[in-house]
């Protein structure tokens, strides 16, 4: 079940009776109501899980105008995240997002985010974090390299990352230190939005429905002492 919620697309359940609740930011260049968010948001809420999908400040005011703009500075959406988190506070909470949506999720519970005016870091509030397309890198610039903060993050994290995904293919990321909390789970032959090519014999469906299932997986992981 899919409803509005002022600035909130929310699928599934109440969170009162929710497993957990999974707070979902988009990518850079597309808003909550994406297909490839709404798919995942859907397979989820078909698991008991709640599903709050929100806007960036900069994605608010492209669906109030029209205009495309760029994303809005790390500080600006990290302030936000916090936002959201403390709206959806509920013991059973955990967050995550589509490309720079889950870069931004995996930075609010480490120091990265306290370092931030007016950010805390959130990880007492937090079960767990997922990654649907990990930015590791601009295209072709694997020396800009922007996942440091993985080898120390303390919350469990799930990354879910297409094989062949130019923000960091599968033979990159298998060199990366990572944090003893992060599993790092691959699509075949998907592209960043999971996307197989027809020579893989693998289907974009066939991907993001096993994306879906692992997701649903580590989410009811996460929050299964609460």
């Amino acid at each position: 079940m899919l409803s509005k919620k002022c600035d909130y697309l929310i699928d599934g359940p109440d969170a009162e009776d929710a497993i957990a609740t999974f707070l979902f930011a988009h990518g850079a260049g597309a808003g909550m109501d994406h297909a490839f968010m709404t798919i995942v948001a859907a397979g989820l809420a078909a698991h008991n899980i709640q599903v709050v999908r929100f806007n960036f400040p900069y994605m608010v005011k492209r669906a109030e105008d029209g205009k495309k703009r760029p994303p809005d500075r790390q500080p600006k959406l990290l302030l936000d995240f916090q936002t959201h988190i403390e709206q959806f506070d509920n013991g059973k909470l955990v967050i995550g997002g589509k490309s720079m949506g889950g870069r931004m999720a995996s930075l609010m519970v480490t120091d990265i985010a306290a370092e931030t005016p007016q950010v805390n870091n959130c990880a007492s509030k937090v079960r767990g974090v997922a990654c649907l397309g990990f930015p590791f890198h601009p295209p072709a610039k694997p020396e800009n390299y922007r996942g440091d903060h993985l080898a120390t993050i303390t919350v469990p994290t799930l990354i879910l990352q297409g094989e062949r995904d130019t923000f960091g293919i599968r033979s990159e990321v298998e060199q990366w230190p990572f944090s003893p909390q992060v599993d790092c789970q691959f699509l075949a032959d998907g592209d960043h939005g999971f996307k197989p090519r027809k020579a893989s014999g693998h289907t974009e469906a066939e991907n993001i429905a096993i994306a879906i299932a692992a997701l649903a997986t580590f989410i009811k992981d996460c929050v299964s002492e609460c």
